[in-house]
């Protein structure tokens, strides 16, 4: 899961300013941040990169964490 939204509401962003900045429509953000859409890697950038023009001071792998170091799952599925 990515972590958008934290980073989004953390320097007080609708999803329509961060679309407007990115170049997409409000509820491509909203999809993107429940995960109903998939994102790919230009636009993964895009929105790193338009969150640290509006403030957020994040990194692509804080925004979009790799699920396979997920900690929690390994416990679970063990």
């Amino acid at each position: 899961m990515n972590r958008i939204s934290d980073y989004r509401n953390k320097v007080k962003v609708s999803q329509a300013g961060l679309a407007k900045v990115v170049g997409v429509t409000p509820s491509t953000i909203g999809n993107y941040e429940s995960g109903i859409r998939n994102i790919n890697l230009e636009m993964c950038w895009k929105i790193v990169k338009a969150l640290n023009a509006l403030g957020a001071n994040c990194t692509f792998e804080e925004v979009f964490p790799n699920p396979q170091l997920d900690t929690n799952e390994i416990e679970h599925e063990r």
